[in-house]
């Protein structure tokens, strides 16, 4: 697409987002109204909303807008699926400066579409405004089908802590673009395009799981909220958890500890959980520590020590890294 947002204008760049669009059954009333209609077969409605902004979150050097787009909806749908629900629908608000190329925005919503497609989601509508700098939110509703929430606030000491999905990976890929490379491209496109594991939130509630999270801040920071909100120490046994030979590789290259990444990288957006000792887990459930009564405080130890390294915070001194 030739020209910039401001020669297409509001309404014209609106119909060219919207023309890309797909539907779903859950959809009653997609985008072209004063809202959409989204049907709540459960009548509950789970959702959750989230902010990218250009050069703390993202980089147009480092990232198509089509790996924005994706990336943007896919940590937000994870968080659906944290909650062990179905996502349903995406809404987007997008604020862009004038003179930003149309293609742009269109590329963005080409990989919304695209990860809500792999979600069974759909967008249904958003709203955009002219700004300095380009920032994209997204507010994501899902479906529980009848279940109950998975919280944060349910797990039991003598659950086992169990994950599904990539962990490290995005980090890695950081550090690879951070020292200007492209390569291990699978650690690269991890870092842009996070594939959540979907399907295995509303799975791990059916199984019984007494808590869930999405990785989103770091293994460490994330099971941090389980056990703040759940009132136990979780211990981690490092041995168990995953670290890919290539990581090693690449850890070695730009000495780091990979282990780092695993523990402490987020943006993978893979679910972690606690289920009962008992539940028989499926193949992609991998159990890498346990739930304890609490020692002192609430806390997250590793091999029964603490582990002192920080995830993501956005008002932390690693709040303004992409």
């Amino acid at each position: 697409m030739k020209g910039t947002v401001g020669e297409l204008g509001e309404f014209g760049l609106i119909r060219e987002l919207t023309s890309r669009l797909t539907s779903t059954p859950a959809v009653r009333l997609g985008p072209g109204d004063d809202a959409a209609v989204v049907s709540a077969p459960d009548r509950r409605v789970v959702a959750s909303t989230d902010i990218l902004l250009e050069g703390r979150h993202f980089r147009r050097d480092w990232s198509t807008a089509y790996d924005v787009g994706r990336k943007a909806a896919a940590q937000n749908l994870a968080d659906i699926a944290a909650m062990g629900a179905v996502p349903t629908a995406l809404l987007l608000g997008l604020v862009v400066p004038a003179e930003l190329p149309a293609s742009w925005p269109v590329e963005l919503m080409d990989g919304l579409r695209d990860e809500c497609q792999v979600a069974g989601a759909a967008v249904v509508g958003g709203d955009v405004v002219r700004g300095d700098t380009i920032t994209v939110s997204i507010t994501a509703l899902g479906d529980l089908r009848n279940h109950e929430p998975v919280t944060r606030a349910g797990a039991q000491p003598g659950d086992v802590v169990a994950v599904t999905g990539w962990l490290g990976w995005s980090a890695a890929g950081h550090a690879v673009l951070s020292r200007g490379f492209r390569s291990p491209r699978a650690f690269v496109e991890a870092h842009r395009r996070p594939e959540p594991p979907y399907h295995a939130g509303p799975a791990a509630a059916g199984l019984g799981a007494t808590s869930m999270t999405d990785v989103s801040d770091g293994l460490i920071a994330d099971l941090g909220h389980i056990a703040d909100a759940s009132k136990v120490r979780i211990d981690i046994r490092s041995g168990d958890v995953d670290v890919p030979s290539q990581m090693n590789d690449i850890g070695q290259a730009v000495g780091v500890d990979p282990l780092q990444w695993v523990l402490n990288g987020g943006e993978d957006h893979a679910i972690v959980a606690t289920f009962p000792p008992d539940v028989k887990l499926p193949a992609r459930w991998k159990v890498i520590g346990e739930v304890l009564n609490p020692s002192a405080l609430p806390q997250v130890t590793v091999d029964g020590a603490p582990w002192t390294s920080k995830g993501w915070d956005h008002f932390g001194d690693n709040g303004d890294a992409e």
